[in-house]
């Protein structure tokens, strides 16, 4: 089953709902919790849709793709290499990357997203399936100067706008071995499967929830293949998994604050 978050008026917060084929219908409920399937009446492209999932918290996995680690010339983990992105970097589907004023150097970074079901806390990689809601797909955007400079990651991935998710969370992708690809203005930055993960997505499930314990709508980002790249003002960026979807989100220059 593939979840969406819409609305049918702007005006309107946004409601779970669910995808038959092109035809959006009412989630009467959680999909964390109880919910029923109304009709599928609507047509997605007649409603506003949002990022499939707010998040308590972001578990990113750095350097999870040995390629990936390679051009950036640092060693591939022994464990899992972990760090976090606040909640407010989440957009959905084609809202707007915006670029700070801080950083002169901002890259993509084509991700599968893992969307936690119920609360985990020490599973073992053999139970993580039963604490896996579904799947979505991400863009890791980071100010690839300011990582650099200031040697932890916090400043360089958390800025506004830096997690795009979307354009849904499928509940039956398998993924084992599926194709990622990021193209920007149609050209294309990154290809990669997630078979040539280094940690999978169960031996990830199993060692964030022996660090901390993972709650319903949590997401856990899996880390990228080679080819990141800069982003400029005016690009278009469009990251795409095999059987899951596609993300596509315009690049703009960001405002200073008053």
């Amino acid at each position: 089953m593939r979840i969406v978050r819409f609305c049918k008026d702007r005006k309107a917060p946004p409601i779970w709902g669910w995808l038959a084929a092109d035809r959006v219908g009412v989630l009467d409920g959680s999909p964390f919790d109880e919910f029923r399937r109304e009709e599928a009446v609507l047509s997605l492209e007649s409603v506003q849709t949002f990022s499939p999932v707010i998040p308590g918290k972001i578990v990113c996995v750095g350097r999870n793709y040995p390629a990936h680690a390679a051009e950036h010339g640092a060693d591939v983990p022994v464990l899992p290499l972990l760090f976090l992105k606040p909640p407010s970097a989440v957009i959905g589907p084609g809202q707007a990357i915006l670029l700070p004023p801080q950083s002169h150097h901002v890259e993509h970074e084509a991700e599968l997203a893992v969307v936690i079901s119920q609360k985990a806390h020490w599973v073992r990689p053999e139970d993580t399936a039963d604490y896996i809601l579904g799947f979505t797909v991400a863009n890791d955007v980071t100010a690839r100067d300011l990582q650099k400079r200031d040697g932890q990651w916090t400043r360089g991935k958390g800025f506004d706008t830096f997690c795009p998710l979307g354009p849904w969370i499928e509940t039956e992708f398998d993924p084992a071995d599926a194709l990622i690809t990021c193209n920007v203005n149609g050209q294309m930055r990154q290809m990669g499967s997630t078979r040539d993960m280094v940690f999978t997505v169960p031996h990830l499930v199993a060692f964030i929830s022996s660090v901390m314990t993972l709650e319903p709508g949590d997401v856990i980002l899996t880390g990228t293949p080679a080819g990141v790249g800069p982003l400029v003002d005016g690009d278009e960026v469009t990251v795409d998994i095999e059987g899951l979807g596609s993300l596509s989100n315009p690049v703009r220059a960001g405002m200073r604050g008053g």
